[in-house]
């Protein structure tokens, strides 16, 4: 059984005052999200919001054919159903988990009423804390958006390998490349192309669906300009968080996450 990582381990959370985190410390959940899981489908009503740990989670959208492509991907920088504080309560995407691990649940309820507690220019506020995150997010959507549209599958899958690194506390994934290929839009086949020039150039190993970044100056001189903006956004708007390891939790082991449902194929 795994021993719950600290929330602080995720920079919203760890951002927040004192006064805050303890308001929301009781409500907190631990759970284990297993590669694959649907966290939300597209127009179903929210009721939680995730806080990633170790885990990542990418936001799809998906066509009536049901194929898909990502346009976010979230992990322990931020938040999983920003549309419940923002007064959407649905969204058109669907939020699945790309990489395994562990997160920590809260009622939308519990979030909306210390969302709307907290509004004004208080350093640290939830409010603005939310509202600067959603902002980055929305940068990181435009950009993949574009990404997608002008810039070779080379280029896009060394931003993605990137940015899913980011969000990670280890310089490796664990995931196949028809995973990548359905979060990505586009054939296994050409996935596979791609990641073997990274992989030939020295960039990246690869072995029974870990990949592992061997060279990340490398991997950043080879990505598109879209990494770099997505990212300069993140850091202008969000707080730096300094997370000691040894800041664990006490409480029970997580519990797997039991909605959990298998990722369709595209």
């Amino acid at each position: 059984m795994l021993t719950p990582c600290s929330p602080h381990q995720n920079h919203l959370l760890g951002a927040l005052s004192s006064e805050e985190y303890a308001r929301l410390l009781p409500h907190l959940e631990p759970v284990q999200l297993p590669l694959g899981a649907a966290l939300y489908e597209s127009g179903f009503q929210l009721r939680h919001v995730y806080f990633p740990i170790d885990s990542i989670v990418s936001l799809l959208y998906v066509m009536e054919d049901g194929s898909s492509s990502e346009i976010a991907v979230v992990g322990h920088e931020g938040v999983i159903g920003i549309s419940l504080f923002m007064g959407g309560e649905t969204t058109p995407s669907r939020a699945v988990v790309q990489s395994g691990g562990q997160a920590y649940r809260l009622r939308g309820q519990v979030l909306k009423d210390e969302f709307n507690r907290s509004g004004g220019r208080r350093a640290g506020a939830l409010h603005n804390l939310l509202l600067r995150y959603t902002q980055a997010l929305l940068t990181q959507m435009a950009q993949t958006s574009a990404c997608n549209r002008h810039y070779s599958l080379d280029q896009q899958l060394c931003r993605w390998l990137l940015m899913s690194l980011d969000r990670l506390y280890s310089n490796e994934l664990i995931m196949t490349q028809e995973l990548i290929a359905n979060m990505l839009g586009v054939r296994r086949e050409s996935v596979t192309e791609a990641a073997g020039k990274l992989h030939k150039a020295g960039l990246i190993g690869y072995r029974r669906g870990h990949i592992s970044v061997l060279d990340r100056l490398g991997l950043e001189a080879r990505a598109c300009e879209c990494y770099a903006i997505v990212k300069k956004e993140f850091d202008r708007l969000l707080p730096e968080v300094k997370f000691c390891p040894s800041d664990r939790v006490t409480t029970q082991s997580t519990p797997e996450l039991r909605s959990a449902r298998p990722y369709p194929r595209s």
